[in-house]
């Protein structure tokens, strides 16, 4: 964990920089790329989608909280990653998980 949701780019573009972004927030966060889960939600803009093509990208980042700096560092690190596909803009939501609501395999954290 943290588990990233990207909204706005697909799969195979999303696959092109996920393993160095991977590496880069492991090193963020002090822990292994396996610890790290990226999936491109499917979805169908039907209001304000730009006509002119351009390319928004709204990514939902759930985490154990690390603190203002590393927050920083981890948007601005998933917001280089995805300009490099051409986005336009991409926006970055935290979600901080609370270690006592957060279960694995029914135990909590």
């Amino acid at each position: 964990m943290p588990h990233l949701v990207f909204r706005g780019v697909t799969a195979d573009q999303l696959r092109t920089v996920s393993e160095p972004l991977a590496e880069t927030l492991a090193k963020l966060c002090h822990c292994g790329t396996d610890n790290f889960t990226m999936s491109c939600l499917n979805a169908t803009s039907v209001f304000g989608d730009p006509a002119d093509g351009s390319m928004f990208v709204f990514v939902e980042v759930g985490w154990f909280d690390r603190g203002q700096q590393t927050r920083n560092e981890f948007a601005l690190a998933v917001t280089e990653s995805i300009q490099r596909l051409g986005a336009s803009e991409v926006e970055v939501v935290f979600i901080a998980y609370r270690e006592d609501s957060y279960y694995v395999n029914g135990t909590p954290c």
